[in-house]
């Protein structure tokens, strides 16, 4: 067991009477200080950076793991993440109106299953505040991605637009954008992930310039898919991204399930939201192995779900994924977590 499984993982379950969103700020806003001092920053790389390059979809990354999106919506410590050992880092998810979410409580521990339930409703200040926000900080020294979700005032007819007006504000500041179609806390949004209207949405965001819409953009652009899809609406979403010539997948987003989740935690697993963690390893895995035949490994693939141990991160990269990053991993076992599984990308990768 490491000094943060020991030590400050239990200190900071305890922060706020045990809330974890309370708990999640509280880190942030520490993290956002660390930011800002670079004798700190410097120190942290020395401990925890991991210089084991790979290229994908034409992105340079120091190393093969990745923040998730959802950790730093706001992109309030971005570079505090790098400093942690991050390969990149994934900010969001950001929609073109700020909102506050869903009401609290919305996140939860289930500590006996290594996992997390969390109903945020893509919580955020808005795609120009990011900007802004980007603008000022500079180079992050790592690839940016951003998460883009739709807002949730925004009727779904209206999607299209809405995308496109985050995609705009943005464009000049992430290396790489993810079209987040596949949240469980936003009402209707994962009927986005059906052909047509995923199509519409990727039109928007990959067709050149001159095109009526099209952006003329470089910058890739991936899709992040949900875990619950059969492999069916999978295999048809893929020909869309492929037609699109979409540079990638995310691999997946969290679950409606609550299959593997441990008795003791059973009541908190009655909450509404999307599970993420230890549970959805397994499913994580399959529909990144499935991605990975589906197209002949013409697709890169960002695996993320249920990456707990490096063994999950190797087995990971054995099914097909170029890319990994961590989320509720890297809550329960800290940033040791980042250098041993960043150690497990395949040579293949490098």
């Amino acid at each position: 067991m490491t000094l943060f499984e020991k030590v400050v993982r239990p200190r900071l379950f305890r922060i706020g009477g045990g809330d974890a969103e309370h708990a999640h700020e509280w880190t942030l806003r520490r993290l956002a200080g660390i930011s800002r001092q670079p004798a700190v920053l410097s120190l942290l790389k020395r401990r925890y950076a991991v210089d084991r390059p790979v290229d994908v979809f034409g992105v340079r990354f120091p190393n093969a793991v990745g923040l998730a999106a959802g950790m730093d919506k706001n992109g309030v410590a971005l570079k505090a993440w790098p400093a942690l050992g991050f390969g990149f880092v994934e900010v969001g998810t950001v929609t073109a109106l700020a909102q506050p979410g869903n009401d609290r409580p919305r996140l939860f521990r289930l500590p006996d299953s290594r996992a997390i339930i969390n109903r945020m409703g893509f919580n955020n200040e808005g795609a120009h505040a990011l900007a802004r926000r980007l603008a000022e900080l500079g180079p992050l020294g790592v690839p940016l991605g951003i998460s883009l979700g739709k807002s949730k005032v925004t009727p779904l007819e209206e999607a299209v637009a809405d995308y496109r007006a985050s995609y705009d504000a943005l464009k000049s500041y992430g290396d790489y954008f993810a079209v987040n179609v596949s949240s469980p806390n936003t009402p209707g949004l994962r009927s986005l992930q059906d052909r047509d209207q995923l199509d519409a949405i990727l039109a928007a965001l990959t067709e050149p310039a001159g095109t009526p819409g099209g952006t003329g953009s470089a910058k890739p652009v991936l899709v992040k898919i949900a875990p619950d899809l059969t492999d069916h609406a999978v295999a048809e979403l893929l020909e869309v991204c492929l037609a699109r010539g979409v540079a990638g997948l995310i691999a997946t987003n969290t679950t409606l399930s609550r299959d593997g989740v441990a008795p003791a935690d059973q009541a908190t697993a009655a909450q509404a939201g999307g599970l993420s963690g230890a549970p959805l390893t397994e499913r994580a895995h399959k529909v990144v192995s499935f991605v990975h035949g589906e197209t002949n490994g013409r697709l890169p693939v960002i695996g993320v779900g249920g990456l707990m141990t490096a063994d999950d991160a190797a087995r990971m990269f054995d099914a097909g994924a170029s890319l990994v990053q961590l989320y509720t991993g890297f809550i329960y076992h800290g940033p040791a977590l980042i250098r041993a599984a960043a150690t497990r990308a395949p040579e293949a990768t490098r």
